[in-house]
């Protein structure tokens, strides 16, 4: 019993802390701040990139935070920062604009606090939850 508390309460902490990031970036996205600009820019999908980028992070926000939903979210934003990390290793670089790799670290903390939820939560994934369901082996005489 005390074990499943303590897993809800360090995924909460979890689901809390890649949301908080995801959306504190939203703003940016929306309002066309240069340096989100830059980076869709710099990979050839501004504006509707970073449009659309910034509504597929506002609906992992929502499905973190939702706890019907947590696992699917956890696992939009495990997506979503696959591809951030993979637009920072091949395009954009570690460090954007002097940033000094805030951009990077922020994703990479993203991408481990939803790995994390995904393992915490892995029964609850859609479709394939059921194969980390435990089963009952039954006794067999051969």
């Amino acid at each position: 019993m005390k074990s499943c508390k303590i897993k809800t309460a360090v995924s909460w902490t979890l689901q809390v802390v890649a949301a908080a990031i995801l959306a504190q970036t939203l703003f940016f996205k929306f309002s066309g701040a240069e340096e989100s600009k830059y980076i869709f820019a710099t990979l050839g999908a501004e504006p509707w990139g970073r449009v659309a980028t910034g509504f597929a992070e506002l609906v992992a926000v929502v499905l973190l935070l939702a706890p019907p939903t947590v696992a699917l979210g956890a696992l939009l934003s495990v997506g979503l920062m696959t591809g951030a990390i993979g637009a920072h290793f091949t395009k954009l670089g570690i460090v954007v604009r002097d940033d000094g790799g805030l951009l990077f670290g922020l994703a990479a903390t993203v991408f481990v606090c939803s790995a994390a939820v995904l393992v915490i939560r892995r029964r609850q994934i859609p479709v394939l939850g059921y194969l980390f369901v435990a089963t009952r082996q039954l006794d067999s005489h051969d």
